[in-house]
């Protein structure tokens, strides 16, 4: 690197002296073990012309350096594409592929502008990392912070200790992680550094967020689309923790006048990569949800078309336009479309009613509401949505039912439906509430009840608030995107609550900063559903 750092890669090259682009992937994840070799086989893509580089990022595996998450990413991501279009058989063009941490390392590439790399296509990753990444909302990404910062730690111990050290730090990780879902979620305050065992550092991530704002800069992408000059294929799933971020990425780089395709599958963080055969979460889309499209034969397929006319002279197609290819669940379809959000799309409001059901018809009640009590020492537990945690929390669509037996979970339910219903696009919610403390969370899901009476889930969200005691505030929630037909006689419920743990940390209801708050209170909630406060959701209906 520009800095005298050497990073290390793997090089997988063609037989035969023909020039050749090359594919980069940067990883945080190890080089010669990164799992994604199933998605982006190096041999297989070597066979098919193209010199494949694996390379470990800066601190981590075989690369030297200080190991600092998305800090060194623009400059490291610059360097490493103008060393691989200069690499021997190379005819000079990069492209850039993987996902999560190594779609945003594609990101930082393309915002850097190095003359070589000619085309990118960021799988799973966020656009704004207080929208999905560190936060929601408002309040804490504990789950996935927790969770991937602890994973990270192995790395760190192999690189730092040697012998009878090395396994005692192994072990000492290990079961850190192991016991996350009984000690480690529960430990407060929740936004405090926590010191790993292992290491004896303060773990990376959220924590670092919250004492050093600049790490939202670092690591941001959304607003810096104005730097990019190359073409992208964002790829997202309806059930991934970095859904809505993937979407703003493909919606901002159109907006900056750059070609930029979008594909959503109805996957979750792992289903991408096939292992599951077509199941998400408790929901089986079938074999030909996993690659996007009959005319693919994986989604490994999918990429080199795609980077076909961008480093190898191919000539585009549709595939190259800048359009989205959504996967309809409920019909189980892949269909085209020219943008996205759709043009047809009728936002319709869903109204909470004072019977516990849900109506097309504005309520008419001059009052109405419904309450309930949060215990933070008693949250709702995860149970599915699009979350990458501690494997004990089922991801995906779940069976809801059990979250609905609890009394801190309001549940609305409409009547079964007359005729098929489409919603694809953005979900959104706007609450009418009160609590009796100064800060408090709401959270609000969106089900789709099947003709057996088995509720899962499809979106949801949630805003952390500072109010004042009893005050009726209309709070806005963003629910993110989806893409489903429900089906004629099926139901739609919505459920409103104050938690969602160990995905989003406690609110302790008191208004204390997330670095010291240790102390908690029981919080009153009381939710409007009447005239003058028609708690909703905004629906994306699409016309039949």
């Amino acid at each position: 690197m520009r800095d005298g750092t050497v990073l290390r890669a793997d090089v997988y090259r063609p037989a035969g002296d023909d020039e050749c682009p090359v594919l980069l992937h940067r990883t945080p994840y190890n080089k010669s073990t990164w799992d994604g070799k199933s998605l982006i086989d190096p041999v297989e893509l070597a066979r098919r012309g193209y010199i494949v580089v694996h390379q470990d990022c800066r601190g981590r595996d075989a690369s030297d350096g200080l190991w600092l998450p998305w800090a060194h990413e623009e400059l490291d991501g610059y360097d490493t594409v103008e060393w691989a279009a200069q690499l021997e058989g190379s005819n000079g063009r990069v492209g850039m592929v993987g996902a999560s941490y190594t779609g945003n390392t594609q990101w930082k590439a393309a915002i850097s502008r190095p003359p070589g790399l000619r085309a990118i296509a960021p799988m799973q990753t966020w656009s704004d990392p207080a929208d999905g990444l560190m936060f929601r909302g408002g309040a804490i990404e504990l789950g996935l912070n927790n969770f991937w910062t602890l994973g990270q730690a192995f790395g760190g111990v192999m690189k730092t200790r040697t012998g009878e050290s090395l396994t005692d730090a192994l072990e000492t990780t290990l079961t850190d992680i192991n016991d996350l879902h009984r000690t480690g979620y529960w430990q407060l305050p929740s936004g405090r550094p926590a010191v790993n065992s292992a290491t004896g550092q303060p773990d990376i991530g959220v924590a670092r967020a919250l004492e050093d704002p600049g790490t939202l800069d670092e690591s941001r992408v959304l607003g810096n689309h104005d730097r990019v000059q190359v073409p992208s294929l964002s790829i997202a799933g309806w059930h991934d923790v970095f859904q809505q971020g993937t979407i703003d990425n493909y919606i901002k780089a159109r907006e900056a006048g750059l070609t930029s395709r979008l594909i959503v599958g109805p996957w979750d963080h792992m289903t991408l990569y096939g292992h599951t055969l077509g199941l998400t979460g408790e929901v089986a889309y079938g074999f030909h949800s996993i690659a996007p499209g009959p005319q693919y034969a994986d989604l490994s397929d999918c990429l080199l078309t795609w980077f076909e006319p961008w480093l190898k002279d191919g000539a585009p197609t549709a595939e190259h336009e800048s359009g989205v290819r959504i996967f309809v669940m409920g019909v189980n379809e892949w269909r085209d479309e020219s943008g996205w959000p759709l043009e047809r799309e009728v936002p319709t409001p869903l109204y909470l009613s004072s019977d516990a059901s849900l109506s097309f018809d504005a309520p008419t009640l001059d009052e109405a509401s419904s309450s309930y009590t949060y215990d933070p020492t008693d949250p709702a537990i995860t149970v599915g949505g699009p979350h990458f945690i501690d494997p004990h929390y089922a991801r995906g669509p779940a069976d809801q039912r059990r979250v609905e037996e609890r009394s801190d979970v309001l549940v609305f339910t409409s009547a079964p439906l007359e005729h098929d219903l489409e919603l694809t696009g953005r979900v959104r919610a706007s609450l009418f509430a009160a609590t009796d403390g100064p800060s408090t969370d709401w959270v609000v899901r969106l089900c789709v009840v099947d003709g057996e009476g088995v509720s899962r889930n499809i979106v949801d969200g949630i805003v952390r608030t500072a109010t004042t005691p009893g005050l009726v505030m209309e709070h806005e929630i963003d629910l993110w995107s989806t893409s489903i037909v429900v089906a004629t006689g099926e139901r739609l419920r919505v459920h409103v609550t104050s938690s969602n743990f160990p995905r989003w940390d406690r609110n302790l209801n008191t208004g204390e900063p997330n670095a010291e708050a240790t102390t908690h209170r029981v919080a009153r909630q009381v939710v409007m559903h009447d005239r003058l406060h028609p708690s909703h959701l905004t629906l994306p209906v699409i016309p039949r």
